[in-house]
């Protein structure tokens, strides 16, 4: 068995962890969320929820990977009492990443694809139409996508056989440095656009009418999902930088910093969509076509355009990359806890595994289109996402949260103690009725709720 690594740094634990919250759903998926439920006041709800519901979780699987010392295919084993089935969730969370990352290398890809494609001069002179129909071959040729996806894979296993500290926080630290180098620049460029400060007062002045139009619980509970689904909590993608952790540090500081990091790129996303979308007379609640088609026109129309249009995609590449490396680390992890595999072996195994799981999300954009697994104009990705985002997430929350505050599982004193070890800010003990009563219920909404508009 391979000794287990540790981070060479607090600000390498930091920025990982971080980096595997931040990824296509502050991006993406904040920006236009936010656009659809009407900017200031879905953002202040959303920063509530954060701290309500994300942060206790992230606490949870931090302590759990702490005290086991393993990632989630074994750390119940490790904690249970005799007897107990809490190690049954390690298979979901296992099943989890492997499902996350299905999905996530094409969408990752997809960024690559679009940094290639402003860099060489694709788009220059491309009318809107055309800007559309870019979008529209690159899902329709199943060998192009393919080609993304696989070196999004390989690149990212290749990190990740280096070793933790060499390969996994070295790249990682940079990508995150370099990340919010560019996020600030493109937002500077953004607000000083004609015309930004109408889209500034759309993204941070609470709007009432919206309130009017989609009622407060349907603003809420999008404020709620979002802020679960940003932070990856539930199938152990975080716990594992916990196993790579010293006793030196208390963990509920270290979760408001990932949690702080991963808000505030969610935020400066917005500065940067919004004023654009505004400053171009562009609907800014347009949904997942908002990055590929309305920002590369906003790009073409701009002076300098081909440059900003490639830093942004490489920015959302680094943003993806981020995530990708995060959950392979833990992919990697599972066979060396379970097998005793080192590194080398179980990175060369998974990467020929995830690309031939990677191919039935993408065939079902094109080959396989006619498959519509959750009703009229749904495809093989929709279904991943679902399975993930409105299953296996919020349960997954909902076990860790069990396990940490039922007598029936690991306990409250055991969370405590094991949160509290070490310096910085302690969790408060009468925290214990919140986590208890209210915190489950709250997921159990989430989970309820999400079942109800998907299929409703």
């Amino acid at each position: 068995m391979e000794k287990r690594e540790k981070f060479a740094s607090r600000l390498g634990f930091i920025l990982i962890s971080a980096g595997c919250a931040i990824g296509l759903g502050d991006v993406w998926r904040f920006p236009y969320i936010t656009g659809q439920y009407g900017g200031g006041i879905f953002v202040l709800i959303y920063l509530i929820f954060i701290f309500l519901l994300g942060l206790p979780i992230i606490t949870m699987e931090l302590a759990v990977g702490r005290a086991s010392q393993k990632s989630i295919a074994t750390s119940f084993n490790v904690l249970e009492k005799k007897g107990q089935k809490w190690h049954w969730m390690g298979y979901a969370g296992m099943f989890g990443n492997y499902i996350l990352m299905m999905f996530y290398t094409t969408v990752a890809g997809w960024m690559l694809g679009y940094f290639f494609k402003f860099a060489t001069g694709r788009f220059v002179g491309a009318d809107t139409e055309q800007i559309g129909d870019i979008f529209g071959n690159l899902l329709n040729d199943p060998l192009e996508m393919t080609l993304w996806m696989v070196i999004t894979t390989v690149l990212c296993f290749g990190i990740c056989s280096l070793g933790l500290q060499e390969g996994v926080e070295k790249i990682t630290k940079i990508l995150m440095v370099m990340l919010l180098f560019l996020i600030i620049v493109l937002a500077v460029k953004s607000i000083s656009l004609p015309n930004a400060g109408e889209g500034l007062k759309f993204y941070l002045l609470p709007d009432i009418e919206s309130v009017k139009k989609h009622g407060l619980w349907e603003i809420i509970f999008a404020a709620m999902s979002q802020a679960f689904f940003t932070l990856s909590i539930g199938i152990g993608s975080l716990a594992i930088f916990g196993s790579y952790l010293g006793k030196d540090r208390r963990l509920l500081g270290e979760s408001i910093n990932i949690a702080v990091l991963d808000t505030a790129i969610s935020i400066i996303a917005g500065l940067i969509i919004f004023p654009a979308c505004f400053a171009f007379n562009v609907d800014p609640g347009q949904g997942p076509g908002l990055v590929f088609v309305t920002l590369p026109n906003i790009f073409n129309s701009m002076s300098g355009g081909r440059i900003w249009g490639s830093l942004f995609f490489i920015f959302m590449c680094f943003a993806a990359y981020s995530t990708v490396i995060a959950v392979f680390e833990n992919i990697i992890s599972f066979a060396m806890d379970l097998w005793g595999w080192s590194r080398k072996k179980a990175s060369l195994v998974n990467a020929i595994l995830l690309i031939v799981l990677s191919i039935p999300c993408i065939l079902g954009f094109n080959v396989l289109s006619g498959f519509q697994p959750l009703g009229e104009g749904t495809n093989i990705l929709d279904l991943e996402d679902f399975i993930l985002s409105y299953n296996l997430l919020p349960l997954g929350s909902l076990v860790y949260l069990l396990f940490c505050v039922s007598r029936y599982g690991w306990g409250f004193e055991n969370y405590l103690n094991e949160v509290n070890a070490g310096e910085g800010m302690k969790m408060p003990r009468w925290l214990r009725g919140y986590l208890t009563w209210i915190l489950p219920v709250i997921i159990l909404l989430v989970l309820v709720q999400g079942y109800i508009n998907y299929f409703g």
